[in-house]
């Protein structure tokens, strides 16, 4: 006899619930989401839920629960036919973080179907999709359908979550910027895993930022944030390893859409700032290796290496871009093809001294205020103002030293940026303590544990 159904429990129980310290069962998860995604649950109602999980968290068992309940919302990427590893990367959110441009068509190029899926700003921090779409044309509204065909054919698609795609979680994702409850690390989890795992991967690699510009700043929290999704990827068989790399400073020079995807192209023309390389290599080691395209990490680092020498890499980028509608001589002169800021200005020291701090969570909330960044989910995005921060903590400066450009559309915009990089850059006088940076790369977690880096 087949036990009859369980139904969805009145709402204001749920959150009563889980506002306690109570558990939300499996089943109860499923019915949820699958309500929520029909539009039968307010959002009101589900923003009271999500405050209540903010404060009182969810055990191992209900956060593995959400996580299947939001990728059973919807569909999944029709890849399991390839005979190649299907292997993604994701990113927990920075500022200055465009490695995924350059990442994508590297790993691709090398013979790892990379189906990367990505959002759009969070927070203080920049999305994916907002710089490829400062690319003129370029589409990351591909259907499932279509994103499966041009992975067959070019081993990598550069889509946002669609439709099909978790849409639980795509509601889930806006209320979460709009309600101050990004900051959990079951929800975190729950919806980074849901949306790989729709993919159908058969490895993950994830860059878990910490530092001030990170949501999850202190290394312990970012630790158990990495641990949580390799272990909802165990629990649907998709090893998955994590790299924690530092969110003290920016990464890279570049902070702003258009600005972000012009430093990403050169770096795969093997120009690029140290930083930005070294993550990218780190993490595109551990993609190749898990995607079986190299035998371990020393192999894929001059594979990597090899393959932007020749130029693979940047004509994979190229073909990518054609195909999803963009212009692909973005890649051999970005600046005729990118949009550009009318006011392009120095940004000057104020005063002689070492730099102690670029914080960065100041420096992606001025490009918010340039507007290269929502505060609204409505809102639409400049790609073309931002930041150019060369400066790095340490650095001694004469006063009225250059330390950074600042790209504005008006008067207004500039002053607003010159603010904020007041705000970010902070000088102290000689012989005055100087924090030391973050380790660029300070550990390495898998199923066997973790291993520190401190690079």
């Amino acid at each position: 006899m087949i036990a009859p159904a369980v139904p969805l429990p009145p709402l204001p129980q749920l959150i009563e619930r889980k506002r306690d310290g109570g558990r939300i069962a499996p089943a109860e998860w499923r019915l949820l989401a699958a309500a929520y995604a029909r539009d039968e649950v307010p959002d009101y109602q589900m923003a009271a839920l999500l405050m209540a999980v903010y404060f009182q968290g969810l055990d191992r068992e209900e956060t593995r629960a959400l996580t299947a309940a939001m990728l059973e919302s919807g569909a999944t990427l029709p890849l399991a036919h390839l005979d190649v590893g299907r292997v993604d990367k994701h990113s927990t959110g920075g500022v200055g973080d465009k490695v995924s441009l350059l990442l994508a068509p590297l790993v691709a190029a090398l013979g790892v179907a990379v189906p990367m899926m990505s959002g759009r700003g969070l927070g203080h921090t920049g999305g994916t999709l907002d710089k490829l779409e400062a690319i003129p044309g370029f589409r990351t509204d591909l259907t499932l359908e279509a994103a499966a065909r041009q992975v067959e054919r070019l081993g990598c698609a550069l889509i946002g979550q669609t439709a099909e795609i978790a849409p639980a979680d795509r509601r889930m994702y806006a209320l979460r910027d709009a309600t101050a409850t990004v900051e959990s690390i079951p929800l975190i989890a729950a919806s980074i895993m849901s949306k790989k795992l729709a993919e159908g991967l058969t490895g993950l690699v994830l860059d878990v930022k910490l530092g001030s510009g990170a949501f999850l700043p202190e290394p312990a929290r970012a630790l158990e944030l990495a641990r949580t999704m390799i272990a909802l990827g165990a629990d649907h068989g998709c090893p998955t390893v994590a790299l924690l790399t530092a969110m003290d400073r920016p990464l890279g020079h570049a902070c702003g859409n258009a600005l972000e995807v012009r430093e990403a192209v050169l770096a795969l023309h093997g120009d690029a700032p140290d930083d930005l390389l070294a993550v990218t290599y780190a993490l595109g080691a551990e993609m190749l290796v898990l995607g079986g395209a190299a035998p371990d990490r020393d192999a894929a680092h001059q594979a990597m290496r090899a393959a932007v020498a020749d130029g693979r890499a940047a004509r994979r980028l190229a073909e990518i871009v054609a195909a999803q509608g963009g212009d692909p001589r973005v890649v051999d002169d970005p600046d005729a093809v990118l949009p550009r800021a009318p006011i392009v200005a120095p940004y000057e020291a104020p005063r002689a001294g070492v730099v102690a701090q670029v914080e960065p969570r100041a420096v992606g909330r001025g490009v918010i205020a340039l507007g290269g960044g929502r505060t609204r989910v409505e809102q639409r995005v400049d790609p073309a103002v931002g930041f150019v921060l060369p400066v790095r903590p340490g650095a001694t400066v004469a006063p009225g030293e250059p330390l950074g450009e600042i790209h504005a559309r008006d008067a207004a915009g500039l002053a607003a940026g010159r603010r904020a990089l007041d705000a970010a850059v902070r000088i102290v006088g000689a012989g005055e303590p100087v924090p030391a940076p973050l380790p660029l790369l300070s550990h390495r977690v898998s199923a066997v544990g973790v291993e520190v880096l401190g690079a």
